[in-house]
């Protein structure tokens, strides 16, 4: 169960750092209220954002059970 948690976690954070920054192109001088608001993905950054929940949630969940 040790092994499978630390290939999480090395699948979580690679997967992480892959990710491109939402606001990377954004300006914070006050427009932030409306940045996300026709921001769709799509393709790969929507698997990779999918990939990243179902490894959370794997993570979450094998912690939960090795605490018991």
């Amino acid at each position: 169960m040790n092994l499978i948690l630390i290939i999480i976690c090395i699948l979580l954070i690679a997967v992480v750092l892959m990710q491109s920054g939402k606001a990377e192109s954004a300006s914070f001088t006050g427009a932030s209220d409306r940045l996300f608001v026709n921001r769709k993905e799509r393709g790969g950054e929507l698997f990779m954002t999918r990939l990243t929940f179902v490894l959370g949630a794997a993570f979450f969940i094998i912690c939960f059970i090795m605490g018991f």
